[in-house]
């Protein structure tokens, strides 16, 4: 069945700084300087054609490169992250195979003033990183002390 995309847990971005983890199927957004950093806001692309599970051709593609997703997933992400200050993004491969790398020049040609909000592309392995590790990620690109357990479980609460 085909899926037409979608976002869950919405994440309000007002004014915060934003790490984001890009993929070609779906991005987790995350506010890191909100009082609530637990859940990610997730964006998934629509995929109208049930071709999520492939998302590269064998035949007729002898350089490899990934499919484009519709200007839709890339309207909605920059959408998304318009509303925040500043801008980090977390993304695998490199080159054409990057999808944080594709954001940036899709933003930079259709909504360029999200694409002067990014301050960062970090390269990193989003499949296997927890939501606390790419929130760690974001917090280390700018420049923000995470809160500290000090053994008592109250995160740098005093």
């Amino acid at each position: 069945m085909p899926d037409h995309g979608h976002t869950t847990n919405t994440v309000n971005l007002d004014g915060q700084l934003a790490v984001a983890a890009v993929d070609f199927r779906s991005t987790r957004v995350y506010a890191i300087d909100a009082e609530s950093m637990s859940r990610p806001e997730r964006i998934t692309a629509a995929d109208p054609r049930g071709l999520s599970k492939n998302v590269y051709h064998r035949a007729g593609n002898p350089d490899g490169t990934y499919e484009d997703d519709s200007d839709e997933y890339w309207r909605d992400l920059a959408h998304h992250l318009e509303r925040a200050d500043s801008i980090v993004l977390l993304g695998h491969g490199k080159g054409k195979a990057s999808a944080a790398q594709h954001l940036v020049a899709w933003m930079t040609h259709h909504a360029s003033a999200t694409a002067s909000k990014v301050v960062a592309v970090l390269r990193v392995d989003i499949d296997d990183l927890t939501d606390e590790q790419v929130l760690r990620l974001g917090q280390q690109a700018f420049g923000i002390d995470p809160a500290r357990d000090h053994g008592d479980s109250q995160r740098g609460a005093e």
